[in-house]
């Protein structure tokens, strides 16, 4: 097993220790950084403090190097916007962070995705996301949307004080077999519940695979709810979501 002496970049490396609390989680990332070459910790790196210039910089001058596209994406991008989905999780990192971590990540991905689209590959499968009727809050949907993106979805965001009738609408339009719902108001909470009793009536539960996310959202509410799944961040609502594509056909 890894350990934080196979990370050679020492800002990672502080990250890790200071940050991270679980020891699941503490393991995945040493692990995941100890198997990245020093110039994709290196953006990662940039993208944890929010350096947009030197993201887009490193980005380049990697892919101008001959470093694969996937391997920028994976290992520099996504496992950097990790780091910053447990801080954002744990309030070490609040909006403003956030955002300036978001920015740096977009300026890498744009030299990404036009070469994943000429690449011909495709997508994994498709998910809808959207934050609840009521709700305005959308910055740990947006995150959850750049991971999901950046391991292979399609993800159609429809943005906040999204109705029950707007995420029905969606699933159909597209046909998503996966609805992502967040929320991080206790009283919009309940209009995921909503939601998914809108799905019965409609005779279309058995169609999509709903997740729910945000601050306020516990398994329990999740269970009682009637969701299929919760994650607590970005890195969660991603493995849910790729756990639902394993699962068998008939099962949905």
């Amino acid at each position: 097993m890894a350990s934080l002496n196979d990370i050679s970049n020492e800002f990672i490396r502080e990250e890790i220790e200071e940050y991270l609390e679980r020891p699941d989680e503490i393991e995945l990332f040493i692990n995941m950084f100890a198997q990245a070459t020093p110039d994709m910790q290196d953006i990662s790196a940039a993208l944890i403090d929010g350096d947009h210039h030197t993201v887009d910089d490193l980005t380049n001058e990697a892919l101008a190097s001959g470093t694969e596209a996937l391997e920028i994406m994976d290992d520099g991008l996504i496992a950097g916007m990790g780091i910053v989905g447990i801080k954002f999780r744990e309030n070490f990192i609040f909006v403003p962070e956030v955002l300036a971590c978001a920015r740096a990540m977009k300026a890498g991905m744009a030299y990404i995705e036009p070469i994943l689209s000429e690449s011909g590959i495709e997508p994994i499968g498709t998910v809808i996301m959207g934050t609840v009727k009521g709700d305005l809050h959308d910055i740990g949907k947006n995150l959850c949307i750049m991971m999901l993106r950046g391991a292979g979805f399609v993800v159609y965001d429809l943005g906040v004080d999204t109705s029950e009738d707007e995420f029905i609408e969606a699933v159909e339009e597209y046909e998503a077999p996966i609805l992502g719902m967040s929320a991080l108001l206790t009283t919009t909470m309940p209009n995921m519940g909503k939601t998914i009793d809108a799905f019965i009536d409609e005779d279309l539960r058995e169609e999509v695979k709903i997740m729910v996310g945000g601050a306020p959202v516990t398994q329990t509410f999740a269970d009682d709810m009637g969701a299929d799944g919760y994650g607590k961040d970005a890195l969660e609502c991603v493995a849910l979501a790729k756990q639902f594509l394993q699962e068998e056909p008939e099962e949905w």
